[in-house]
């Protein structure tokens, strides 16, 4: 085994999935998903996420490079530099980190309609750096930082495309409530 292999395998690839139904139609699904703008939407607003380079009228291409800027952790600002690397319009793309925190970040955003609208699928493989100090630290808090993004990311998206028998509930709701 050489040193390449060594550092390759005492780093863990590690894989957050997510699955989320949508009811909206497969074109409404891909023109907010694919534009980086409303990321920060989507996004905890303790993250101060906010795009930093790429146009509003730009359409997302493969190759297309998109820089945030993020507080992760500890209020700490950081740069993050993305590339979209595969795009299948309105079907699925595939962002991954070319400038950033993690060794390896490669997301997938998969989308299909289904009776109920859009079914969306995020598939996250990443790596820590720092070998087993990064596993480590995934296991301490990155992971939990990752899982509340996505938490926090399924109820917002919940309530800006709420299922027509939750917005009768809401409106009714609302309604005796005056």
């Amino acid at each position: 085994m050489n040193l390449l292999e060594t550092n390759n395998t005492s780093m863990a690839l590690h894989q957050l999935k997510r699955k989320q139904i949508l009811p909206i139609s497969l074109e409404q699904a891909w023109e907010f998903f694919s534009s980086p703008f409303n990321l920060a939407k989507i996004t905890p607003p303790d993250m101060g996420f906010k795009v930093k380079l790429v146009r509003p009228e730009d359409k997302m291409y493969p190759g297309m490079i998109i820089a945030y800027r993020v507080s992760p952790l500890l209020n700490i600002p950081m740069s993050w530099v993305t590339e979209i690397t595969h795009v299948q319009e309105p079907y699925y793309f595939v962002d991954e980190q070319r400038f950033g925190p993690y060794s390896l970040w490669h997301h997938q955003h998969h989308f299909r309609e289904v009776a109920e609208g859009v079914e969306m699928i995020d598939i996250v493989s990443y790596k820590i750096p720092f070998g087993i100090i990064g596993d480590l630290a995934n296991a301490l808090f990155v992971r939990k930082r990752l899982e509340h993004i996505f938490d926090y990311r399924y109820q917002t998206l919940e309530k800006m495309f709420p299922s027509k028998k939750e917005a009768v509930t809401l409106s009714k709701s609302e309604y005796h409530s005056h």
